[in-house]
């Protein structure tokens, strides 16, 4: 009897277990959506979603729609939405402000032609031309040749080339000099070896001579088509970024039996052969990262590509010459523009809000860039806004936006979503606060983004 007691027990046991495990492989076909085409009779819209905790409260009552209405937004009421953050003491006394409909590019409210210094803003620009010019897919190669018993190390402009290869995958980051090192002595075996390193993709000054004095290299390395870690090593950029990635390689092929006699600039002879090559990240992947994290170097280092892809000098004057021709291709507005980089950092430059959102809207009628509408960071969430939008809460989630900032000068461009899922592209621009907390000026502009993404337009 206690034996066929404990059967009976033990069989329920084993019972119960199935079910568990049953009910446990459903869960997880149910999280990873595979079970979407039974509940939703296709892929599950938005109000299938649940927000991870914490986010619920922020998001407050508004859900994106299945499918965003194509009703018009109602111009009127978004300039009165927008009059009095506008207005705020903390913008100081030069505010410029922009905003068309994204779907179409109908102007809503502002559109001042006035040009103001756009400082990182300026990035949207040159991603939005790096796409246009060079596609979303197009690569840059770090590679090696050989002639004879020399080996040369070109550099093809990829910035983020790394020295050592990622403990894990990285999207942004796949090429390292570690990685080139590996297959070169897989090719060429132990031996001696003079190193040459090539440099030669990009022409005219590393160093901008409209960058304020101090900038490099406290803030910025000089712009090369070879480095590894932009310049950097352990935190500190340097003044030679080619020769640095060259003996950093060095020091890669000797710890792999490779004798390198000597390190020199030089370029490669034409019937030179190919040994090996790294790839870097898609454009739009760059672009992305750039935008999201206002990466200076690399948006100089596109600038220069959107250059030689155009045949021309791929200096900072050849690159903004090229892009403001990109603009016009694209009818985009380039009154009162004027650029001496890619990045921002000159306080040369000047743009006006109506080219910063007719560069947005531009961006989504192309596949080819919508990179640069997809790589602004999301308000409160990641990026340059993680932090942003503490005290403008209608924009938590619903702005999508790239930040400028240089002492005295703020600004903020980007993409706000309001009820109905429709698009207001918007830029908002003050450079004259350096009297002003920045603090303060930060948060009105964010109230400007807020007072949008909440308009009941």
């Amino acid at each position: 009897m206690a034996v066929r007691g404990w059967g009976r027990v033990l069989s329920r046991f084993l019972v119960l277990g199935v079910v568990l495990a049953v009910l446990a492989g459903i869960g997880i076909l149910y999280l990873r959506g595979d079970l979407n085409r039974f509940i939703c009779d296709g892929a599950c819209p938005a109000r299938y979603a649940t927000a991870p905790e914490g986010v619920q409260s922020l998001a407050g009552s508004r859900i994106m729609p299945d499918e965003p209405t194509d009703e018009p937004i109602a111009s009127n009421a978004l300039k009165q939405a927008v009059a009095g953050p506008l207005s705020a003491g903390s913008l100081g006394p030069h505010v410029g402000f922009a905003a068309v409909d994204a779907r179409d590019g109908t102007p809503l409210a502002g559109g001042d032609e006035a040009a103001f210094v756009p400082a990182s803003t300026t990035k949207v620009l040159t991603a939005y031309g790096a796409l246009k010019t060079l596609g979303p897919d197009d690569r840059f190669s770090t590679r090696v040749v050989r002639d004879g018993t020399t080996l040369t190390l070109i550099g093809g402009g990829d910035p983020y080339l790394s020295r050592d290869r990622p403990a894990e995958s990285d999207p942004v980051r796949p090429a390292s000099l570690e990685t080139l090192a590996d297959r070169v002595v897989r090719e060429v075996g132990a031996g001696e070896f003079a190193l040459q390193y090539d440099a030669s993709l990009f022409s005219g000054p590393a160093i901008s001579p409209d960058w304020e004095e101090g900038y490099v290299p406290g803030v910025v390395a000089p712009i090369v088509s070879l480095w590894a870690d932009q310049g950097r090593r352990d935190g500190i950029r340097s003044l030679d970024p080619a020769l640095a990635a060259a003996n950093d390689f060095a020091t890669l092929l000797r710890d792999r039996g490779v004798t390198v006699s000597t390190v020199a600039p030089g370029e490669a002879r034409a019937n030179a052969s190919d040994v090996a090559l790294v790839r870097s990240a898609p454009v739009a992947t760059i672009a992305a990262e750039f935008l999201a994290t206002s990466d200076n170097e690399a948006t100089e280092v596109m600038l220069r590509h959107i250059a030689v892809a155009r045949g021309e000098e791929s200096s900072f004057a050849g690159g903004v010459s090229v892009l403001r021709s990109v603009l016009e291709e694209s009818a985009i507005s380039t009154d009162g523009l004027e650029l001496y980089d890619g990045s921002g950092l000159s306080r040369g430059n000047r743009i006006s809000p109506t080219t910063l959102v007719q560069t947005l809207v531009a961006a989504g009628r192309d596949r080819a860039t919508t990179a640069t509408l997809s790589g602004l960071p999301v308000g409160g969430f990641d990026g340059t806004v993680r932090n942003r939008f503490a005290q403008s809460r209608d924009a938590l989630g619903w702005v999508r936006a790239k930040t400028g900032t240089l002492t005295g000068v703020h600004s903020l461009a980007g993409i706000a979503t309001i009820d109905g899922g429709r698009p207001i592209a918007f830029a908002v621009m003050a450079d004259d606060t350096e009297a002003l907390n920045p603090l303060e000026t930060q948060a009105a502009l964010d109230a400007v983004a807020g007072a949008v993404a909440g308009c009941a337009c």
